[in-house]
């Protein structure tokens, strides 16, 4: 048996992919450290890319890094499985049996890894608040498994419109970046697809926007929501605030007030929480919301060789918004200190987050920044385009940190050169 330190990282998102990088190339390269990534999937995607995936506006086989080739350039190993259960006493995660769901045979059976340290960045999923008819009739995005099951049957759906010359109502309830960037998305698939000559004549294509709260994008400065608000709207999109939802079944959503909203799609984009598995983890403390509380240096609070970062972490004293940047700047500080902590049993530091703002895109026809001072850039014509270019320069950065420069920026190329070969859409 090895006497390497054994760290397992679960989660291939932002911050479990980026941190098992940078263990690997400095110290799992030089065989100083065991690390072994574990993830339900075998490839990693740029969530903030999901809306794009579901209205097939850019194709995630040209955008996903495959864990197990990542794994073996940069020294780490990869684990396919999800999580079911911890046992801290022996230091041991357990992963469920792998099951193929149609034929309902077991692939593999339950499985187990020993740890001496784990850090859990398995991130966060959508919040139904319990709301009556949500899991059974909405379809969530938040991996690519459910984006591209979105993709299938907006493909198939449009199909019929065009066929049948009759329109399409889709509903998003959620008024955040996720909810708004998707219904700027469809309406830009629909103008691509348009132009491939498909029909006479392009189907109708309705939208509504439904946010419980008094105007989209909260987390963004008034003047962004306002601008955002009337985009919308100049595409036709129905913005509905101050819309909550109660209920929802198969043909639609029902409002607190008594109204109805119905349509064909049904996508519910509203809230966060982590994974149902956090509250089974053998005595952890975890937040409302789902999310293993954690210590300021991310260690948490019951036990000092489990971690959590991104999403699925929260610091009671400094609670933290669910976005990509805390997640990777989580993951960059554990990168830095833990060598010491597991190599010379040096403490951690507190997590200091640097907040360097946000930037939100509404397909190709307007975009927002917003800096943590509350300025705001974009709006208009041009100077939205900034702001796009601003969200697309932050996912060209996180594949170069990723794969490195020269193989980052070549991937740049191959995705610049890739879009005069395919069509702008898929359609297929």
């Amino acid at each position: 048996m090895s006497d390497q330190f054994r760290l397992v990282i679960v989660g291939g998102g932002i911050a479990g992919l980026a941190l098992a990088t940078r263990l690997g190339n400095s110290l799992g390269r030089a065989g100083k450290l065991d690390i072994t990534l574990v993830d339900k999937g075998f490839a990693h995607v740029w969530k903030p890319m999901l809306h794009c995936f579901a209205a097939g506006t850019a194709r995630n086989e040209n955008d996903r890094i495959t864990f197990i080739s990542h794994a073996a350039g940069h020294g780490f190993r990869f684990c396919y499985g999800e999580i079911s259960g911890l046992d801290r006493t022996n230091r041991r995660i357990t992963l469920a049996p792998l099951v193929e769901q149609d034929e309902d045979e077991v692939i593999l059976e339950e499985r187990y890894l020993d740890y001496d340290a784990v850090i859990f960045a398995i991130g966060s999923r959508a919040n139904d608040f319990g709301t009556p008819g949500v899991a059974e009739h909405c379809i969530f995005l938040d991996n690519v498994v459910e984006a591209n099951n979105f993709n299938e049957r907006f493909r198939h759906a449009l199909l019929q419109s065009y066929g049948r010359g009759t329109p399409l109502d889709i509903a998003i309830v959620g008024g955040g970046a996720t909810g708004v960037q998707l219904a700027a998305e469809l309406h830009k698939a629909l103008d691509m697809g348009s132009l491939y000559n498909f029909t006479p004549q392009t189907p109708e294509m309705r939208v509504t926007l439904l946010e419980a709260g008094p105007r989209i994008l909260p987390s963004f400065p008034e003047d962004v929501s306002e601008g955002a608000h009337k985009q919308l709207e100049a595409l036709n999109i129905s913005v509905r605030t101050g819309a909550m939802v109660s209920g929802v079944d198969e043909t639609g959503f029902i409002l607190k007030d008594g109204t109805r909203v119905d349509a064909q799609f049904r996508v519910w984009a509203a809230g966060v929480k982590a994974p149902d598995v956090t509250r089974a983890m053998d005595g952890l403390d975890y937040a409302r919301g789902g999310q293993l509380v954690v210590k300021p240096n991310l260690q948490t609070t019951q036990d000092d060789r489990i971690f959590a970062v991104g999403d699925c972490s929260y610091i009671p004293d400094d609670p933290l918004p669910p976005t990509a940047q805390v997640a990777r700047q989580e993951a960059h500080h554990l990168a830095k200190y833990l060598p010491d902590w597991i190599l010379h049993q040096k403490p951690i530091p507190p997590f200091k987050f640097h907040n360097k703002g946000a930037i939100v895109a509404l397909g190709s026809y307007n975009g927002w920044g917003a800096f943590a001072d509350g300025k705001t850039f974009g709006g208009g014509a041009l100077n939205g385009l900034s702001a796009r270019l601003g969200h697309t320069a932050l996912y060209r950065q996180h594949q170069i940190e990723l794969y490195g420069v020269t193989r980052g920026l070549i991937a740049c190329f191959t995705d610049w050169l890739d879009g005069f070969v395919r069509p702008s859409v898929r359609m297929d």
